[in-house]
């Protein structure tokens, strides 16, 4: 199995983020990186216990860290600090706009480490961090395809080359929906249960229609037509009609695509002339919030009809790699 992928964010991409004050930079902050989406507030550490600590997390220095400092004699914070500073951390942010000791500025000088303030309070300051780092380190895939929010739900359209994907979005836009992603759609595991999806920046709002070439859909329909990242809740993948196959005309069963480990509903739509797919895929949308709400439309009816069936979830995987 092929090793697990890790992904860096610039230091100075958190810096400009959240309006940090630079007290000590030993290099550019663009040039360093963090590349673990877990902070840590070192409490233990300065009580200089360091079993288990890991030293690639941003460190954050709050209210109660200060303020046990101040309990310290000052030969014995100045050792403390140095032990955390010596331990080659990403950087390390203090909140509230708290004042420094001038020994954090030696010692980050000294051992190379990022010095940062937050006017933030320190948990919503965590909060935040926490969120920004889960969505630029998640796990990530790029898959061919459409991805478009339709009345609140990030519908991400599958399918063969030629068979629609684009014209459908299209017509989806005019309808009032809006365009995430054409042609790629990077996809990352934001938490255990949720996928965003996101266009590639240099590819960002254009559509390629065959026969009339590359558009850009912002500049054609508007800001309203466009966003820049969807949560994915529905797959729907788009083949030519077969006559030959069995479609699911009752939708009692779920099928399931498994992405970077979350599953996602999906279903399949057969494509033949005659067939609105902005409004079939209108309707995919409103139903599937409608199953999340606890509502199956095909269950009520066999309910009514006195009828019973076997339930049975089909999963299919992507794999990250």
């Amino acid at each position: 199995m092929a090793e697990k992928r890790r992904y860096n964010v610039s230091l100075k991409l958190i810096i400009d983020e959240f309006h940090l004050e630079v007290l000590h930079l030993p290099v550019d902050a663009a040039k360093l990186n963090v590349s673990e989406n877990e902070v840590n507030r070192p409490g233990l550490q300065l009580a200089g216990f360091y079993e288990y600590f890991n030293n690639e997390r941003i460190q954050i220095v709050g209210k109660t860290e200060f303020a046990f400092l101040t309990t310290m004699e000052e030969n014995v914070r100045s050792e403390r600090l140095e032990m955390l500073f010596a331990q080659n951390v990403p950087c390390i942010i203090i909140t509230r706009e708290l004042p420094y000791f001038p020994e954090m500025v030696d010692l980050a000088t000294k051992y190379e480490i990022p010095l940062l303030r937050s006017k933030d309070s320190t948990s919503s300051f965590m909060a935040a961090l926490i969120a920004f780092l889960n969505l630029h380190l998640a796990p990530r895939i790029t898959r061919h395809g459409v991805l478009i929010e339709i009345y609140g739900e990030g519908v991400l359209i599958l399918g063969e080359s030629g068979v629609g994907k684009s014209e459908t979005a299209v017509e989806l836009i005019k309808r009032g929906h809006r365009l995430v992603a054409d042609d790629a759609v990077e996809i990352r595991r934001v938490s255990n249960i949720s996928l965003v999806g996101s266009s590639p920046e240099n590819i960002r709002h254009f559509l390629e229609l065959r026969g009339i070439g590359i558009v850009n859909a912002r500049q054609l329909f508007g800001m309203g037509a466009i966003k820049t990242t969807e949560k994915i809740d529905l797959i729907v993948e788009l083949e030519p009609w077969d006559n030959e196959k069995v479609y699911d005309r009752m939708g009692v069963d779920s099928e399931y695509t498994s992405i970077l480990g979350v599953k996602v509903p999906c279903i399949t739509i057969p494509v033949k002339p005659g067939r609105n797919l902005a409004v079939i895929l209108e309707v995919a949308a409103m139903n599937n919030r409608q199953k999340k709400m606890g509502y199956n439309a095909a269950q009520d009816l066999l309910d009514n009809l006195g009828l019973e069936v076997d339930h049975k979830d089909n999963i299919k995987k992507w794999d990250i790699y």
